[in-house]
């Protein structure tokens, strides 16, 4: 709360810290399928406070089927924002608040080298409370992902994964930012 306001009066205060309703509210999800998630190289930023809060929700897929490729010298995964081409991209979905949100937008190096964009997310397995929450009857909900739509264009001729694992058997380490010239 900025300094200087009164909770009194304020339904979504409840004892001077934010109620659950009020701070579901002002929670976005995210689907991550590449670094960001669990086992991955870049997780440690997804648990860490200082950065912001994310609560790992679930497991889903990509509604649509996208291309998903490791690329660069430092290979990078990238979901190309190519619908209807390549796999549904399995990853991980968060609950996380503005600061992560704005952490993620800069670490992701939006909207230059990834967009975040709104797509749909099947929910495959389910650890928030209250089932799915927001899916609707098909266990479809929307999330923010970030591909990309500014790609070289051979990046399509790259082999397409429709899972990503930092060392699977595409023998492609990714390469750590504190590691890289």
């Amino acid at each position: 709360m900025p300094s200087g306001k009164s909770a009194a009066g304020d339904p979504g205060i409840i004892s001077g810290s934010v109620s659950l309703t009020a701070f579901a509210s002002t929670m976005a999800r995210v689907f991550v399928y590449g670094t960001l998630k669990k086992g991955q190289p870049n997780y440690k930023h997804m648990i860490n406070t200082a950065k912001g809060l994310a609560k790992f929700q679930g497991r889903g897929h990509t509604v649509e089927k996208y291309p998903l490729v490791i690329a660069g010298k430092y290979n990078i995964p990238y979901m190309l924002n190519i619908p209807g081409t390549g796999h549904h991209i399995a990853g991980e979905i968060y609950s996380v608040d503005e600061q992560m949100l704005q952490f993620l937008d800069e670490f992701e190096g939006c909207p230059d080298m990834y967009q975040r964009t709104l797509m749909r997310i099947q929910v495959v397995e389910w650890e928030g409370k209250g089932g799915a929450g927001e899916a609707r009857a098909d266990g479809v909900l929307e999330c923010f992902v970030y591909s990309t739509a500014t790609f070289p264009p051979e990046w399509v001729g790259l082999p397409y994964y429709d899972s990503y694992d930092s060392s699977g058997q595409h023998g492609l380490a990714y390469v750590l930012r504190e590691s890289r010239e």
